[in-house]
């Protein structure tokens, strides 16, 4: 059963645009940028979208590359997957970096980064002196096979 959850949403100038799934199926909301920027290599460059939202309690927004960009030209969020708390209602800015030897430039307008929605609850950790033992137990990295 799917729930529609209402996020408000604010566009802070006639170029930003709401978030789209290009497919039905898709998780990922496509988030657009509201200026032409020129992200040059090896440096950070912070992505403006033109949009603040605001979550609902228990609704956090991680914002992620898009597959195509970071395929294609290494372009890339530095800080992937960044996270939105719902009492963050500020512009939503995305720091990206080039890792290719070439300008890339991000067209007003272009899907450049994805928005994922998930709902959680609120966990307690308990101060315990042993985990139980599992089959991976403290195996590390490569444990699963």
């Amino acid at each position: 059963m799917n729930k529609n959850i209402n996020i408000n949403i604010v566009l802070l100038n006639k170029e930003a645009n709401v978030p789209t799934k290009q497919h039905e199926l898709d998780i990922g909301y496509d988030i657009y940028s509201d200026k032409k920027v020129s992200l040059k290599p090896g440096i950070v460059t912070f992505a403006s979208t033109g949009i603040c939202i605001q979550l609902p309690k228990g609704c956090g927004g991680f914002i992620l590359p898009r597959s195509g960009l970071a395929s294609k030209h290494s372009i890339t969020s530095i800080n992937s997957p960044g996270l939105i708390d719902p009492g963050y209602t500020g512009e939503i800015k995305i720091p990206l970096i080039n890792h290719s030897t070439e300008t890339y430039t991000i067209s007003k307008g272009e899907r450049f980064a994805q928005l994922v929605l998930i709902n959680v609850e609120n966990y307690e950790f308990n101060l315990v002196k042993k985990l139980d033992d599992s089959i991976r137990s403290d195996k590390g990295f490569g444990s699963t096979g």
